[in-house]
């Protein structure tokens, strides 16, 4: 056993089970027909004890490391055989214990067969979702999903899945899991499963080792990726209608994020397993790989989570790149595959020290999928900085019609659509319109809106800042959250209280008012002294000088903290500064039109120094005690990760996973240090890439990177 370190990933996981027997006989099952029969010495369902003795276990791990969320899967065999007046029970304690100290999620992994009002009700009443096991249409499930009585599941499955899609459980239902046969038709299968309109599907690979290698009845070279390619292929012209976890996964670490399930990606192990009697146990698929693999010799009575974390099973899960096989560490896909599941690398030779059994198909799948979603086509944002702020405004313009999607329902919105529909129509306003929506921070508000709630309020001024920067006549009402109304490029009006306002609009004025008062206040854009009420937005006193933004509710996508407003203006003086410097010191540089000009400048906390952030091109974050010596210094080399950042949002420069990203980086990175070495070994490696690992766009840009090498080189 290895000691745990307080900086070892917390346990966040929990698979309970609370019934160790099945109602079905499904021949693929990992509980009931592989190597680990221990099911038979468990008792049939949890006591209430144990399930104090969970609760108790697992509430002292989230007080031990502060965690804000937790999940229990209620799992079996079975768990629907425990009844709904025992699942009652079981739910009633965890929350109990659990829900003064974080925020649970609770789930249930069920086959659905029995599954009824009674079961349900309880589930609503302490919000338990519900994830069910059906293998596709009628011919694939019951190919291994029958009862003891070899008869069929599928329509009692189908039952108790329509049932979980009457209005008042819809809420609850989190999606089907299918387990891939290759002997069934991959399209009839993501048919009869989409037919059901599951929020989420989840394709699993049948649990095998190389000592039990996955059927393979055609001898495939890649059989399991060929069948899930289909099906990507057919979700691909479906419209992805809705998630399906394997190849969300695929897509997000392909691009840089995180994994979305425990069978693919790096991230490491934060699951218990505790069975009936209360042992604690490694992940339970290990049961397919020999008798005992899962188990750790700890129980809730005696032990608490910490000591399992501690176990070397556990720890063996932890360790990313380093935990894999020699193999596993050279792929190239190893960021998005991370060896397979764990217990799918087993072998009695080499224990868990091999590649996956799956390993051919998980490379197939992850090239084949990353070959499918490259865009190739040449995008002329490549050649400069006009083409790439062009290609910037799209993409905004492509995010605020998906926005509209969530807006649309809103009872004020449509009169702020129709606003700026009309704008973006009349030549003269159009570009007033691209100004507001090419705001840094309107890129971060729409990113955030379409990951969550939508910010209605803060698009409503949007199309207030575009009427107002247009000079057209407008009215608009809506609630506004708070007492700051910040017109994006413009500033920030201070109402009495949160609630119902009215902006009227007018050239080079705007009035607002509050709840049902007569009149409001009118802010003249040109008035001195300014409003007390209103505080604009200062731009640089400099050439085409950036905006410094420092009250903007968006702005804080930076990895280091926004200063406060600011009530004087030494930041702005100093930055002034920093731009005569750069006027003349690096006066080529300077009127370089493909140079890096920032449009905003946010001050940051001290000591962050400049950074870039979650926003749209052109915004920079300045530390507030950034010397204009080193902010003149600095601009150039930050600027050249932000254009590369910009280019990557707008184009795709090479297939995903690619190793042509990290030499992207390195060969830019080495020219804004004039490292020409360095640069020249990552350009040298970029060339000698497969064709196929670049686009067009990418292309060009190692080509037009070359001629930047050599322009740095040959000067004095």
């Amino acid at each position: 056993m290895t000691s745990q370190s307080p900086d070892d990933p917390p346990l966040r996981q929990l698979v309970l089970k609370i019934h160790s027997r099945c109602d079905l006989l499904c021949d693929h099952c990992y509980v009931y027909q592989h190597a680990d029969q221990s099911w038979r010495s468990r008792p049939t369902f949890i006591r209430p004890e144990t399930v104090r003795a969970v609760a108790a276990r697992l509430a002292e791990h989230v007080r031990a490391r502060a965690l804000e969320s937790v999940s229990v899967i209620l799992h079996g065999g079975e768990p629907l055989l425990v009844g709904p007046a025992r699942l009652r029970d079981i739910c009633a304690e965890l929350t109990r214990v659990l829900s003064p100290l974080t925020s649970l999620d609770l789930r249930m992994h069920t086959n659905a067969v029995t599954l009824n009002r009674r079961h349900l009700d309880v589930c609503r009443e302490f919000g338990v979702q519900v994830g069910v096991s059906l293998d596709g249409d009628r011919a694939a499930n019951d190919r291994h999903r029958l009862d003891r009585g070899g008869r069929s599941s599928y329509d009692r499955v189908v039952r108790g899945i329509r049932l979980l899609q009457e209005p008042e459980y819809r809420h609850l239902f989190s999606g089907v899991l299918c387990t891939v046969d290759v002997a069934n038709d991959p399209v009839a299968v993501h048919d009869a499963l989409t037919d059901l309109a599951p929020p989420r599907i989840d394709y699993l690979l049948p649990h095998s080792t190389w000592d039990s290698p996955p059927p393979n009845p055609d001898r495939a070279a890649t059989p399991y990726a060929d069948w899930l390619l289909a099906v990507f292929d057919r979700w691909e012209r479906q419209g992805r209608p809705m998630p399906v976890r394997t190849f969300d996964s695929v897509l997000s670490t392909l691009r840089g994020g995180p994994p979305l399930t425990e069978a693919l990606g790096l991230a490491p192990s934060d699951l218990a397993v505790i069975e009936t009697d209360g042992a604690f146990e490694q992940a339970d698929w290990l049961k397919t790989a020999y008798p005992g693999a899962p188990e750790t010799g700890y129980d809730v009575f005696r032990h608490g989570f910490t000591e399992f974390a501690a176990h070397s099973g556990v720890q063996a899960r932890q360790g990313g790149v380093d935990g894999l096989s020699e193999t596993c560490r050279g792929c190239p896909v190893v960021r998005s595959c991370g060896g397979g599941l764990y217990g799918h690398r087993y072998s009695s030779a080499n224990g868990f020290d091999n590649p996956s059994v799956f390993c051919a198909d998980l490379r197939s799948l992850v090239e084949g999928i990353a070959d499918r979603v490259t865009d190739r086509s040449f995008s002329p944002a490549v050649l400069g900085s006009a083409r790439l702020a062009w290609a910037q405004l799209e993409l905004d313009r492509v995010l605020l019609r998906r926005a509209q999607e969530h807006l649309a329902a809103e009872p004020d919105w449509a009169d702020a659509w129709r606003l700026l529909l009309a704008l973006d129509a009349d030549p003269a306003a159009a570009p007033r319109l691209d100004e507001v929506l090419a705001h840094p921070y309107v890129r971060t508000g729409l990113q955030r809106s379409l990951r969550g709630p939508a910010d209605t309020a803060r698009f409503m001024s949007l199309a207030a800042a575009a009427a107002l920067r247009a000079g057209v006549d407008a009215t608009l009402s809506w609630d506004q959250p708070g007492t700051r109304l910040h017109l994006p490029t413009w500033g920030t009006y201070r109402l009495d209280a949160p609630g119902r306002i009215e902006v009227t609009v007018a050239p080079d004025a705007f009035r607002v008012r509050e709840g049902r008062g007569t009149g409001g206040s009118r802010i003249r854009l040109d008035e001195v002294p300014v409003s007390a009420r209103w505080r604009p937005i200062d731009r640089l006193p400099v050439q085409d000088g950036p905006l410094v933004d420092d009250a903007d509710p968006y702005r804080d996508c930076f990895p280091f903290p926004v200063a406060p407003p600011l009530e004087c203006g030494e930041f702005a003086e100093r930055m002034a500064r920093a731009y005569e410097l750069l006027a003349k010191d690096a006066p080529a540089r300077h009127r370089d039109p493909d140079a890096f000009r920032p449009t905003v400048l946010t001050p940051l906390r001290a000591g962050s120094g400049l950074a870039l952030g979650g926003h749209g091109f052109g915004a920079l974050g300045v530390g507030v005690d950034v010397t204009p010596e080193e902010f003149a210094r600095e601009l150039p080399r930050i600027g050249r990760r932000a254009r590369l950042t910009a280019l990557r949002e707008t184009a795709d420069l090479h297939r995903p996973g690619s190793p042509a990203g990290a030499l992207l980086d390195r060969a830019d990175e080495g020219l804004g240090r004039a490292a020409h070495a360095e640069a020249a070994r990552a350009l040298t490696a970029l060339t000698l890439l497969p064709e196929s690992e670049l686009t067009a766009t990418g292309a060009v840009l190692v080509a037009r990177l070359w001629s930047q090498w050599t322009n740095g080189c040959e000067a004095p």
